[in-house]
């Protein structure tokens, strides 16, 4: 039980090397992972190939202290066998920088840490790095560590990413706390999280987290700080202000297309590597979270090609072995290979495979930086005519605007996305954007609808490509809008529309990427603004960075609405405090698309023959 500065002690297992003969070894490096999801758990994310059943933590522990490391494996504050109160991410860097000055201070650490986690795990180490702890040697960060979560994680273009409120519901049933309150279990076990999410708005006392008060008061608190206010700009929630205290020790970040951390695993790479001299690496696959070794995303697949197992790695482990024991005993030397390696996802047959998915298809590319230097810009514009929406390289002359009405009360069903810890009500990863008997909508939906014939959903296609476009980087969607309320969103879906075959009939909308822009925050983020009915406004949407090709034969399409529920929390268009609304009323939406109020859509394209594929390494 380590004590921390204020008292609280966290559990703490360490795991140590045995020389022949059963002697501890009498200082040697230390791999400390600090998570909240029990330090002796099944974590799911250490599966591979070769091995589906993931490994415990400790099981984990044990074959890398097989390796001579000391391993350390520990509680966060309020879960599981940790003393204090949990609040979500808000206490890592104290007790991160308390753990690694214990850690350095016991004799069998020779003073060289290397800390590791998946999504949790990552946030832990780098709210921890931004106290600049001792003893810190380098960071292995997959799938997390907030850049600003404002923008990414907790919220999304000034909207609630609702993921949080499914996570604090699956994990207060495992607290210390709750577990010991029979009546407390029993009350969270039988909410109906579908219903639940039926019937917003809820307040405190009243929401699906009720009965574990700890949890309900932080997600309030998250969802309630619309602005971005100091509250946002803290350790452990905003990277970008602390980067400049990360000490300069060897970083690899690890992360996906279809996680919700894109943003944090490219802005935290290109920041770090601009200001640290030691090595940082970036690796994006085309997986949803911590989900390496498996070569599919949702209902399309990439090929065995995709998977982190046998193209980039024997296996996770092996690659975090490599890494430690590269900059922590200088036992592997240097590698020849490119600090950037991402997945570009695309080229494929289009045909459905044997388990029901589309065959996207995809390979491995490999470059110095991020975003790849040989990407240049596209500008496509938004022309609506004659009821129809379409994608161009000319400018609509004449005034025009498209209008739809947005119920809060009926909202566009989330149907997949770069999200996760959404169960039962959303799943992350790629889709054809129509209705399945399994999706959650809060109203009835006719079955096999597609999102594209939804009155409050318009659609601007591209012609047919007639040559392969790959977009490789961050999308940019420039609106011009009005609304007769106070305050609305206005949502953007990047599609890969393939074209009809026997397989798919009707063809495939695959969506890439998408994005959200909630209009009380168009001046600032860090104040509100009502809009007034009728004025038009420009606003820029920026969607998280992919790596699509678009094949030849197939269309580009941007669905735009104001609404994509329950990733992200409805708008109620009133203009009412955030997570504390009570009337919702529906919202007249224009875009506009021509005149002085042209709307267009900016590609990063990849030019020339384009980055070589990175073949497999030989294990």
């Amino acid at each position: 039980m380590v004590r921390m500065r204020d008292g609280v002690r966290l559990a703490t297992d360490c795991y140590f090397p045995v020389r022949a003969g059963g002697a501890h070894v009498v200082a040697a490096p230390v791999l400390l992972e600090r998570t909240p999801y029990d330090k002796c758990g099944i974590s799911r994310s250490e599966a591979s190939l070769a091995r589906p059943e993931p490994l415990s933590r400790s099981q984990l522990a044990v074959q890398m202290a097989r390796h001579g490391y000391v391993v350390v494996m520990q509680d966060c504050r309020g879960r599981h066998g940790s003393e204090g109160v949990f609040t979500k991410y808000v206490d890592e860097a104290g007790d991160g920088y308390d753990t690694m000055a214990w850690l350095v201070a016991q004799p069998w650490c020779n003073g060289s840490i290397g800390t590791m986690g998946f999504s949790y795990g990552a946030h832990t180490q780098c709210a921890m790095a931004t106290q600049a702890p001792p003893g810190l040697a380098c960071m292995y960060i997959d799938s997390g560590g907030f850049s600003n979560a404002y923008h990414g994680g907790i919220r999304r273009g000034g909207a609630f990413e609702m993921k949080q409120v499914t996570w604090a519901l699956k994990h207060a049933l495992a607290s210390a706390e709750n577990l010991g309150d029979v009546e407390r279990v029993k009350a969270l076990k039988g909410r109906d999280v579908r219903d639940w999410f039926r019937s917003l708005p809820w307040t405190r006392g009243q929401s699906p987290l009720s009965a574990a008060p700890d949890y309900e008061e932080y997600l309030f608190e998250q969802w309630q700080h619309g602005c971005f206010s100091k509250y946002w700009q803290q350790p452990g929630l905003c990277n970008e202000a602390f980067y400049d205290r990360f000490p300069d020790v060897p970083i690899a970040i690890v992360g996906s297309w279809q996680d919700p951390y894109v943003l944090s695993c490219l802005a935290n790479f290109e920041a770090l590597r601009q200001r640290n001299k030691s090595e940082v690496t970036l690796l994006m696959g085309p997986w949803t979270h911590g989900n390496r070794s498996v070569s599919h995303a949702g209902n399309v697949d990439f090929g065995p090609q995709s998977t982190l197992d046998g193209n980039i790695a024997p296996d996770y482990l092996q690659m975090r072995l490599d890494w430690f024991g590269r900059w922590l005993k200088r036992e592997s030397p240097e590698r020849e290979d490119s600090r950037v390696r991402v997945f570009l996802m695309g080229g494929g047959d289009g045909t459905r495979n044997s388990e029901g998915r589309l065959e996207h298809g995809g390979r491995w590319m490999h470059a110095d930086c991020w975003p790849p230097a040989n990407t240049s810009e596209k500008c496509l514009t938004l022309e609506w005519r004659d009821g129809c929406g379409r994608l161009s390289e000319c400018t609509p002359a004449g005034d025009a605007y498209a209008e739809y009405s947005y119920d809060p009360n009926d909202p566009v069903p989330t149907i997949g996305g770069a999200l996760t810890s959404g169960e039962p009500v959303m799943q992350g990863g790629l889709y054809d954007q129509r209705i399945t008997p399994e999706l959650f909508t809060v109203k009835p939906q006719p079955l096999s609808l597609a999102l594209a014939d939804r009155p409050d959903v318009l659609v601007f296609e591209s012609e047919l490509l007639a040559e392969d476009l790959a977009v490789v980087g961050t999308v940019e969607i420039s609106l011009c809008v009005s609304s007769d309320c106070p305050d609305t969103d206005f949502t953007v879906k990047l599609i890969d529309l393939h074209p009809a075959t026997p397989d798919y009939p009707s063809g495939y909308a695959m969506n890439v990427t998408d994005g959200i822009f909630r209009m009380r925050y168009r001046e600032s983020w860090t104040h509100e603004t009502v809009m007034r009915s009728g004025d038009i406004y420009r606003i820029t949407i920026r969607p998280f960075a992919t790596a699509n090709l678009f094949k030849a034969g197939h269309r580009l399409r941007i669905d735009i609405s104001s609404s994509n529920f329950p990733h992200f929390d409805i708008n109620p268009n009133s203009g009412e405090p955030e997570g504390a609304w009570c009337n919702a009323r529906v919202a007249r939406n224009r875009v506009y698309t021509g005149g002085a109020y042209v709307s267009r859509i900016r590609l990063p394209v990849l030019q020339g023959p384009g980055a070589e594929a990175d073949p497999a390494r030989e294990p």
